[in-house]
């Protein structure tokens, strides 16, 4: 087998056909389509079986709700491909895109590629994986559904059951076993907000585990990075309020842009919390007022 599509199933009845079909219009013949139906409590469990009688590279598995995370790793289990890929079952993919991307992999143990009117890469290749976080800024897309992993990444990496941001943890942990990666701006993965989803309904405390993902990977941070992490950090203070955890560090603002500059200053001569409380001001000065 080549390839292993993993598609977590869970309240997406009026999202999964699409989903589904466009996978199988794929035009990949050494193929599995892996649905985890997650417990769902609607129509998507027989939906599931369904699919699964018109087409037989479509396997079902049935278990009791526990979460994307749970799913995805209930997927690698079963999984045989050479190669894994994962699909969230309220999106879809472009036609012909799996085909080419399989064509091209070659010796690189991922490959990413583009999202639609989120994202879009060029075509590079990284042995030095350092160099792929930094450049491509790939810690603002650690996506598992735009990428393609060589199934035996997964080997002794699972992602982590009960946690929301779930690819910021396992990305660096799958990179720490990379030796090759590759992005290309072929094929295109449509992503489809979902305002009940974990990135529209992301709190305080979510952001919190965002940011704690972020400094457990232990991958590299350039001042660009860092300024990402204090945007997290603002976000957090302000909604919970509690300690700072992002740690202290002399920003250099020469290659910042003006707004990130202007924090980085900030935080040079105060810190952190001096920025927090400024940011939180400067946001209830604008909230407008109710009558």
């Amino acid at each position: 087998m080549l390839l292993s599509v993993i598609i977590p199933v869970y309240r997406v009845e009026s999202t999964l056909h699409r989903c589904v079909e466009s996978v199988l219009k794929q035009h990949v013949s050494d193929m599995e389509i892996i649905l985890v139906d997650d417990g769902s409590p609607d129509q998507c469990p027989q939906l599931c079986d369904e699919w699964a009688q018109r087409d037989q590279r479509i396997l079902v598995i049935h278990k009791t709700n526990g979460g994307l995370s749970d799913a995805r790793n209930a997927g690698i289990e079963k999984a045989t491909g050479d190669y894994i890929t994962f699909v969230d079952s309220d999106d879809y993919l472009a036609p012909d895109t799996y085909a080419p991307l399989l064509e091209m992999i070659g010796d690189n143990d991922i490959l990413e590629y583009s999202i639609a009117d989120r994202l879009q890469l060029n075509d590079n290749t990284y042995e030095d994986i350092n160099e792929y976080w930094l450049k491509e800024k790939a810690y603002t897309h650690t996506y598992a559904c735009n990428k393609i992993f060589k199934r035996s990444l997964f080997e002794e990496v699972r992602f982590p059951k009960g946690r929301v941001f779930e690819d910021v943890y396992t990305l660096p942990l799958l990179l720490a076993k990379t030796k090759k990666i590759a992005t290309t701006h072929l094929g295109s993965y449509h992503y489809c907000w979902n305002p009940e989803g974990i990135t529209g309904s992301a709190d305080g405390s979510a952001l919190k585990q965002l940011l704690e993902a972020h400094l457990a990977g232990k991958m590299p941070i350039d001042d660009c990075y860092y300024m990402y992490l204090v945007n997290i950090q603002i976000d957090v203070w302000e909604r919970l309020g509690e300690t700072i955890i992002l740690p202290q560090r002399l920003v250099k603002t020469d290659t910042l842009t003006t707004s990130k500059k202007l924090k980085a200053i900030v935080i040079n001569i105060f810190g952190i919390k001096t920025l927090c409380r400024i940011i939180k001001a400067i946001h209830l000065i604008k909230k407008p007022s109710r009558l």
